[in-house]
């Protein structure tokens, strides 16, 4: 984006005037925002490599992951040829091209025999089908500034359940739904009723539609390595969801009128192969997309020209590790659930980027330590007592510089700066030192603190 436009556009939205706006202008204003810091993603690039990427994964795992999933099918008694149907819909912007891609795809699905690859083929296979779904979660979890991934075995057993049992739910929805809406209890209905008829007709047109929207929604919510809200996933879904039926009508428009012309002919059998990758990576896109719309509906602190690198200065780190550490100490004394990352966003209203890097610092020095749930919730590592608030600026304050900066012994040190970093230490020890955690969570709340000790004792 021209940082003179982007610069304008971003000098209007966030104007201060806005707040003399009328109600009806402020609210596009605000819809607009959003709108704004979702293409400045896209026009910074990462997102379009990022597909590109996926694009390429997906040459190679698609027929791995589809003949894992669907050889549960076929234990149900379910054919490959049942696949059809939800193939053709998502390549249906292709045209005659994407029948004839669905029907390679189910060939070669069809080909492959489980029973006959062994145990290193069949280890192969899961590992070529998951590792797809392993890229999409590490671009989620960047677009979502999630520093920490699912471990290897949660991968395996939340990813592998999700292409056993996906496909099977999927198709009993859907054998579920046809079952009900032919049923002769609603047949009969329909008949006496003849407004029931409209109502039929109108779920039976519309139900593509809400499981493109269902399925996209699923994602925003199940991949990334962080609990994402029912209205951030929904809302991700149908702006996802109104993309891709949309983009893919104009790209079904292009492809027709691309066909009858001398392009298609000086590609020929090729042509197929670079519009499905084409058609991939617009799917690909539009699901990145919806992924960035989750993050900025759940976390709006990022919905502004500026503020949204989640770097932040010394100052705000030892702020914000003097309060998680209240926060720690606070639930601690109270006997409360601890917080995951995201309840700390929440209670403390800063980006997750800033409070992953201070939870990092404090874990590393020993402080906290995290359980084993997931996402994971932090808790004191010491005797709270015994944790001087010294302890806790030292540790965001010394986190990560040496190792950053490469700091050595300068060659030519100016004089009196070793001084001067002594007195500042010494000044931070003689305030802080003899002040724990427990004293600063007491002296916020020690009504409260003292009450709950009272009854740990009784």
């Amino acid at each position: 984006m021209d940082k003179t436009l982007n610069q304008f556009v971003a000098n209007y939205l966030w104007s201060e005037k806005v707040a003399d706006y009328s109600a009806p202008r402020r609210k596009l204003i605000h819809l607009l925002r959003y709108v704004y810091v979702v293409l400045d993603d896209l026009a910074k690039g990462e997102l379009t490599l990022r597909a590109m990427s996926l694009v390429y994964t997906t040459l190679l795992s698609l027929v791995p992951m589809m003949a894992v999933s669907f050889s549960v099918l076929k234990a149900f008694g379910m054919h490959n040829k049942q696949l059809q149907p939800i193939m053709l819909q998502f390549l249906a912007p292709m045209g005659a091209q994407g029948v004839e891609i669905t029907d390679k795809i189910i060939g070669f699905i069809d080909n492959v025999k489980i029973g006959v690859l062994g145990t290193f083929g069949v280890a192969l296979l899961f590992y070529t089908a998951i590792s797809l779904i392993q890229k999409v979660e590490a671009t989620f979890n960047y677009i979502w500034r999630l520093d920490q991934h699912r471990s290897i075995g949660r991968r395996f057993a939340d990813y592998g359940s999700v292409m056993l049992i996906g496909p099977l739910l999927v198709f009993s929805a859907i054998g579920l739904s046809a079952s009900v809406l032919s049923g002769s209890f609603v047949q009969a209905i329909s008949h006496q009723l003849p407004f029931m008829q409209y109502l039929i007709t109108f779920a039976t047109e519309a139900a593509p539609y809400l499981m493109i929207i269902a399925a996209f929604s699923f994602f925003y919510m199940f991949i990334p390595n962080t609990r994402v809200t029912v209205r951030a996933g929904l809302i991700a879904g149908v702006v996802s969801g109104f993309l891709f039926q949309s983009l893919g009508w104009g790209f079904g428009s292009v492809v027709v009128s691309a066909s009858g012309s001398g392009t298609y002919a000086i590609y020929s059998g090729f042509a197929i192969l670079i519009l499905f990758m084409m058609w991939m990576y617009i799917s690909w896109l539009i699901l990145l997309v919806g992924s960035s719309v989750a993050f900025y509906v759940q976390h709006p602190e990022y919905v502004a020209p500026t503020r949204r690198s989640g770097d932040l200065s010394i100052k705000q780190r030892e702020a914000l590790a003097l309060q998680i550490m209240g926060v720690i100490a606070e639930r601690h004394y109270k006997s409360r659930k601890p917080f995951s990352a995201s309840d700390f966003v929440l209670r403390l209203r800063v980006q997750i980027q800033g409070v992953t890097k201070v939870l990092r610092a404090l874990k590393e020095a020993g402080l906290i330590t995290e359980n084993s749930e997931e996402p994971a919730r932090y808790l004191p590592n010491a005797p709270l007592e015994k944790t001087s608030l010294k302890q806790v600026i030292d540790a965001v304050r010394s986190e990560g510089n040496a190792s950053m900066l490469g700091l050595g012994t300068p060659r030519r040190p100016v004089h009196g700066v070793a001084a001067v970093t002594k007195a500042i230490d010494d000044a931070l020890d003689a305030a802080l030192a003899a002040t724990s955690v427990r004293d600063m969570a007491i002296e916020d709340d020690g009504s409260a603190l003292d009450g709950a000790e009272a009854g740990k004792n009784n």
